[in-house]
């Protein structure tokens, strides 16, 4: 598929894969680190750390020779996920935390919490749905274009 949402969930929509560079961010980056962190199995997590370096996010990288060892490093693609994940944990904070956020990020300077909201960089205006729409790009494929020509449409009659 050519959008970019169904290529980028080929890539990290399975939840063990999304959890792995969550503690990737935190500097995890050994298997027994993230077999400790995670509680996950021992072979689901070799599967997932391959699909990731494979994705391009993860690097393996090894830090023993004796035995041989291999440490998980963030890639500039697997770093340009983080605001990904920063916003699935505010979404979860707000939506699936009856009980109040159980993590929140920090401004450093301040000590207040951020609150995070997608914003236009050329404008700095947050992105608002009365303001923006998803249009197809100049590579979308025939199908690509019509199915956000459809998604449009519907859209435009939600507003009226």
């Amino acid at each position: 598929m050519q959008c970019p949402v169904a290529r980028s969930l080929e890539r990290v929509g399975e939840w063990w894969s999304m959890l792995i560079l969550r503690d990737a961010f935190y500097g995890i980056r050994r298997f027994d680190d993230f077999v400790q962190s995670l509680g996950i199995a021992p072979n689901i997590l070799s599967r997932r750390l391959a699909d990731l370096v494979v994705a391009g996010l993860l690097e393996r990288r090894p830090y023993s020779a004796r035995p041989k060892r291999y440490e998980y490093v963030l890639t500039e693609q697997g770093r340009d996920f983080r605001p990904v994940l920063l916003a699935l944990m505010n979404w979860g904070n707000r939506h699936f935390s009856p009980e109040g956020p159980s993590i929140l990020l920090i401004d450093t300077q301040s000590g207040q919490p951020v609150e995070l909201a997608p914003v236009d960089l050329h404008t700095g205006e947050p992105i608002a749905r009365g303001r923006h729409v998803v249009i197809a790009g100049p590579s979308a494929n025939e199908r690509t274009r019509a199915r956000v020509e459809f998604r449009n449409a519907h859209l435009a009659a939600d507003r009226h």
